[in-house]
């Protein structure tokens, strides 16, 4: 009997193409894992964190509603789920932190430092995306010390890597790189493979007010104008999902047609490459890949609830993952605030995993106060989707917060906020007269007076 016919169950299909031929394959990712009936550690990790039964886990990965990216390489980490349960009912809506060393600011200390911001504030995920020069051992140094899952975008590493100007490079060299990053441990990738030549005609056709304004999206627009061929990753997509697979590294499917301003939103570019997604969504589970479908980046507020619920019926209720989205282009210094407010829409309309914006998007690299102001306010917009869409438990830290004010209970109130320490140092910035209040009103505090009358206490503020 092979090690397949001995699990009982019925295998991924690729394992059981994979077992057909040689009679002896083991699962690797964990959709293979899943399909086959097996609870893996990463699952039950999962419905630890999240309050679920371990077999509700299981059947949602292995349909593909759930992600845990969980590269085989990645030791340190602290396993996480993207997605919904088969029932309908969703996980906490994961963040992203975007990081990496620019060329120009090439300050690997700095990266440090927004690393530190990010693990602190308890970021879910933080995708490195270094653009310059020889990136691979902050790459390494960072899977090795992260408990978040990291993700990256192999095309942006690949001038530095290959050292060769982009219209050099070759469909291979282009899979060597996605190749290294498998093998350096992150637990997703970003692989722009929608954007064929079908979809190319389409934006070239119907124009956009702001054309392409993905970076990878970009690179790989150039390359293939350049070179007259098809984009590699959709031409070589089943190298790619190979690689991936040997690794158990997830694709986040990304939107090179993502609009980049509210006047493209939900334009026939961005629509034609998501139909080609929900094609290449299927060839990836079919190939044991887990996959995150990565949605809109600017979008007027009255289009997003409508452009979850489309991704989720042509990508086949695959995990999504959104930046912002940025509901106005005119916020430049706030922009933390814009995506926020889209993004709390967005994970309460259906979307999974929100990445970050920090107030110096479109003005320069962050540094890590910007990554502290945009984390916190992605944090908040996805708690407040959570509440607003039933996550079980997510009010949970709320009614909390809400005792502890009632009680006046300072230091437990700091300990509930998502951002602690700035919680207590602006309270202990402005010291209040009385005792237990603070100086927003004094001895007139609403809480502490009901408390006096409720303990039978007589409440005699005198007259100043």
């Amino acid at each position: 009997m092979t090690d397949c016919q001995s699990a009982g169950v019925v295998a991924a299909p690729n394992v059981a193409r994979a077992c057909a031929a040689s009679g002896d394959v083991q699962p690797i990712t964990q959709i293979d894992f899943a399909r086959a009936g097996i609870v893996t550690p990463q699952m039950a990790a999962v419905a630890a964190a999240e309050g679920r039964e371990p077999e509700a886990i299981r059947a949602a990965v292995a349909a593909g509603r759930i992600a845990i990216p969980a590269n085989i390489h990645h030791a340190s980490l602290a396993p996480a789920g993207v997605g919904s349960t088969l029932e309908g009912v969703p996980l906490s809506t994961k963040v992203n932190v975007n990081l990496g060393i620019s060329g120009d600011l090439a300050d690997e200390a700095l990266e440090w430092e927004k690393v530190d911001v990010a693990l602190e504030l308890g970021a879910d995920a933080i995708m490195d995306l270094s653009n310059s020069g020889k990136t691979r051992a902050f790459r390494r140094a960072l899977v090795e010390k992260s408990p978040a899952m990291i993700g990256t975008v192999p095309m942006y590493d690949a001038i530095g890597y290959l050292e060769k100007a982009l219209i050099a490079i070759t469909p291979e060299d282009f899979l060597e790189v996605v190749r290294a990053h498998a093998e350096d441990g992150v637990d997703f990738v970003t692989i722009h493979a929608g954007m064929n030549r079908r979809v190319i005609e389409s934006f070239k056709e119907t124009g956009r007010l702001t054309n392409i304004v993905s970076r990878g999206g970009s690179l790989i627009f150039a390359w293939m104008e350049a070179t007259g061929r098809e984009n590699p990753f959709y031409e070589y997509y089943d190298e790619v999902l190979a690689i991936l697979h040997e690794h158990d590294v997830c694709i986040s499917i990304g939107d090179a047609m993502r609009p980049g301003s509210g006047y493209d939103a939900t334009d026939a570019g961005q629509i034609a490459e998501l139909i080609e997604i929900g094609k290449l969504t299927r060839r990836a589970w079919d190939a044991g890949v887990q996959v995150m479908v990565e949605g809109p980046g600017h979008m007027a507020l009255d289009e997003i609830a409508a452009n979850m619920k489309l991704e989720k019926r042509l990508c086949h209720q695959a995990p999504f993952y959104v930046l912002g989205p940025l509901v106005t282009d005119i916020a430049p210094g706030y922009d933390h605030i814009t995506a926020a407010i889209g993004g709390a829409i967005a994970a309460s309309s259906g979307a999974d995993f929100l990445c970050y914006v920090t107030p110096a998007e479109h003005l320069r690299l962050p540094n890590a106060n910007d990554v502290r102001e945009g984390l916190v306010a992605t944090k908040i917009a996805a708690h407040a989707a959570d509440i607003a869409k039933g996550v079980p438990g997510a009010r949970d830290r709320d009614n909390r917060m809400s005792d502890a004010r009632r009680r006046v209970a300072w230091d437990e109130m700091f300990e509930l906020s998502l951002d602690p320490a700035r919680a207590r140092a602006v309270f202990e910035s402005a010291p209040p007269s009385t005792e237990g209040t603070c100086t927003m009103c004094g001895k007139m505090c609403a809480m502490k007076t009901v408390n006096d009358i409720m303990d039978g206490l007589v409440v005699d503020l005198d007259a100043e």
